[in-house]
């Protein structure tokens, strides 16, 4: 009866069929999770909003929830209970996780403990909803996929959004010479401000001539791509020898010459972190909290939401003239 008594709702974004922004529907009635055996319940203070779930919305992902489902993984918040043989964590518990098991977009949000992590006092709600997906993917890319090694250059494609920034920091943090693109002068200069050491403007007709000019005649050795319906073909002809193009984001099809792989040994790797091993998964954990504790992680939050402006938010992070930060969603 006591745990009956407890059972209140929340507010939490819900969507009940596959399409647009608008099928984002936000409800003060939803029940609050109940966190089960190694479970934690955390209040979230902050979600960030990730590229991916604007297409798993749209229902045009590989990977379709059963409905209806909240989207949402990276979550930063305070533990306001625990399950059972939770022994890693306690109620008021500062931590962010990258995976909810009842979604994000809400107050409240259940996730496997060995799925969450403590954020230090150091980093705020904001930067904890930034951490997750972003920083996760990007080590994936440039170490587990790309087998990075200082000394190598390494061109991020669209550096000023959150993978793009975790990106350049990571790699900056690991001795690589790190070049990133921007479409914008802000988006430009925060690149330069977080790990690259020379920045680009994608929109200027001739910046693959400036990037060529930049590596010399060896080309670069990794390119993290976020769009590659755009920019793939290009991409084949800027790498070295052995040189690799990691798929981090694709928004549709493109041609290419196979050919321009052959010339240079070259290859197209895609990174998917929904496929990552628990080593996997562990050895990114350990290398981001590692990044938290030496000080060089700092995760840039840009454009910030209240839950009522999801729908919004999701309109945004397609649309806009150019990434700045990691977007969040603020409860």
């Amino acid at each position: 009866l006591a745990m009956a008594a407890t059972r209140s709702v929340m507010r939490a974004v819900r969507v009940f069929e596959f399409g647009g922004p608008e099928v984002l529907k936000l409800q003060s009635d939803v029940l609050v999770p109940v966190p089960k055996e190694n479970q934690v319940l955390i209040k979230v203070h902050a979600c960030g909003v990730n590229p991916v779930e604007t297409y798993i919305r749209s229902g045009t992902y590989a990977r379709k929830p059963a409905l209806p489902y909240t989207p949402g993984s990276d979550v930063a918040g305070v533990i306001e209970s625990v399950g059972e043989h939770v022994t890693a964590f306690k109620k008021g518990d500062r931590v962010f996780t990258l995976e909810t098991l009842s979604g994000g977009y809400a107050e409240y949000a259940v996730a496997a403990a060995n799925r969450v992590f403590p954020l230090p006092d150091k980093l705020d709600f904001r930067q904890g909803a930034a951490i997750g997906v972003p920083y996760f993917t990007a080590y994936r890319a440039l170490f587990q996929k790309g087998c990075a090694k200082a000394g190598e250059s390494v061109l991020v494609h669209g550096a000023s959004g959150g993978v793009g920034l975790a990106a350049c920091q990571i790699a900056r943090a690991c001795g690589l010479k790190v070049l990133g693109t921007a479409g914008t002068e802000e988006g430009m200069n925060m690149i330069l401000r977080n790990g690259a050491h020379q920045a680009f403007n994608h929109r200027d007709p001739n910046y693959t001539e400036r990037i060529k000019a930049c590596t010399g005649p060896g080309g670069v050795d990794i390119i993290i791509e976020m769009l590659s319906n755009v920019n793939l073909d290009a991409d084949l002809q800027l790498l070295s020898r052995a040189g690799r193009v990691m798929v981090v984001g694709c928004r549709g099809r493109i041609e290419i010459n196979p050919r321009d792989t052959m010339s240079k040994e070259s290859s197209i790797i895609g990174v998917s972190l929904f496929l990552a091993t628990e080593e996997e998964r562990h050895e990114c954990a350990t290398a981001v909290l590692d990044g938290i504790e030496a000080g060089w992680l700092k995760p840039v939050v840009g454009l910030e939401y209240p839950l009522e402006k999801v729908a919004q938010a999701h309109e945004d992070i397609i649309c806009s003239s150019g990434a700045r930060g990691k977007m969040v969603l603020l409860l």
